[in-house]
């Protein structure tokens, strides 16, 4: 939570007019930036103190003001000494300003709240220039991280910023599949910084294009593949597109699409012949239950990928996901013993009948019918 302004810390006659007793014609004509003698980057801090003004006609003229600041007055606060405050309201107000928040960014007294916000929300220009302040990317990792969740920052920063991280020797907690990416940089080349977008930006953003197009055509409980009556699967037609194109980034790319990608992509990663990939998927923050649901019936999957889901609290709380586990063949034998006991009667009279699972399974589902009848 930044700090707000401390009356005491501006000067003589900015704190007669912001005192709480001072005349209210007094109060609205400063909140619309007429104060003789307050030089810009105390009026600023001013309208940022009358923004939060119990009196509504100050609150909303300084916000007015805020909004649509003239530029010699903005140009002059931004040769000044800012406090946090209003440094921060001031790149809330102006984010699409490239040229106001490279002197925000710059100032002594920005707040990494204020830098993290805009790491979280900006764009890719807002981005890059997020990400040239390593120093403070060091002192701060949670702006890698938010950095590394928007959508719009580059692929090839993102690397770069993983590969910081790493050398560092800082374990960036917020990204969920911070392992996966680690040791996928360690086998990839690091792009250097540029103005220009490279192909794996470029291939990264066609990709997210093609990716939320495909989110508005697709059933929410469809799958990406088809099982062939010979047992095979198959890619649906409408997904080749998607598929041509994950097919041919590389692995953090691919890491990176999990974390931030459409359903249909994590349905396609989640295949992934890359283990890092496939687990990559399944820790994903954007990932919901229907999709776990699929995931866990899947016998197409790795193991490791089923492990992972029979161990994350917040699929073990489905009923759907731990029967699936439980009926899926390639599930962990521990992971599905584990799991037995929390399934229903019905459920567990049909596993130890079933002949699609395996022995030791069936076994564990047996034993417990028989604790339940004693």
């Amino acid at each position: 939570m930044i700090a707000p302004i401390e009356l005491l810390s501006l000067s003589g006659p900015a704190q007669k007019m912001a005192a709480a007793a001072a005349p209210l014609k007094l109060q609205e004509m400063a909140a619309k930036g007429v104060a003789p003698g307050i030089k810009p980057g105390e009026m600023i801090a001013l309208l940022v103190v009358f923004s939060a003004s119990e009196r509504p006609t100050v609150r909303e003229a300084a916000e007015k003001t805020l909004n649509a600041l003239p530029e010699p007055l903005l140009a002059g606060a931004l040769g000044s000494d800012l406090p946090p405050a209003a440094i921060d309201v001031l790149a809330r107000t102006y984010p699409a300003r490239i040229d106001v928040l490279d002197k925000l960014l710059s100032m002594p007294r920005t707040d990494p709240e204020t830098v993290e916000n805009l790491a979280r929300n900006g764009s890719e220009e807002v981005t890059e220039l997020v990400a040239v302040n390593e120093d403070r990317l060091l002192k701060h990792p949670a702006i890698i991280e938010r950095l590394y969740l928007n959508k719009y920052t580059r692929m090839s920063t993102a690397d770069r910023l993983i590969d910081l991280a790493v050398r560092n020797g800082i374990t960036l907690s917020g990204i969920a599949a911070f392992k996966e990416a680690a040791l996928a940089i360690q086998d990839e080349l690091i792009p250097l910084p540029s103005p220009e977008l490279s192909p794996d930006d470029l291939l990264f953003q066609e990709t997210s294009a093609i990716s939320e197009l495909l989110q508005n055509e697709s059933d929410e409980e469809e799958d990406t593949h088809v099982e062939t009556p010979e047992g095979q699967e198959v890619i649906k037609d409408k997904f080749l597109p998607l598929y041509q194109r994950i097919a041919n980034m590389t692995v953090s790319q691919k890491i990176r699409r999990a974390m931030l990608g459409s359903k249909e992509e994590r349905m396609l990663l989640v295949r992934d012949t890359n283990r890092l990939v496939a687990a990559a998927v399944v820790r994903s923050p954007m990932m919901q239950e229907n999709e776990a649901a699929l995931i866990s019936r899947n016998r197409n999957v790795s193991e490791d990928v089923l492990r992972i889901l029979g161990t994350t609290p917040e699929w073990a709380k489905s009923y759907g996901v731990k029967k699936n586990l439980v009926e899926n063949p390639k599930t962990p034998i521990m992971i599905s013993q584990r799991l037995v006991p929390h399934l229903r009667e019905f459920d567990l009279k049909m596993l130890a009948k079933s002949k699609n699972i395996t022995g030791a399974v069936k076994e564990a589902a047996r034993r417990h019918l028989d604790r339940r009848k004693t």
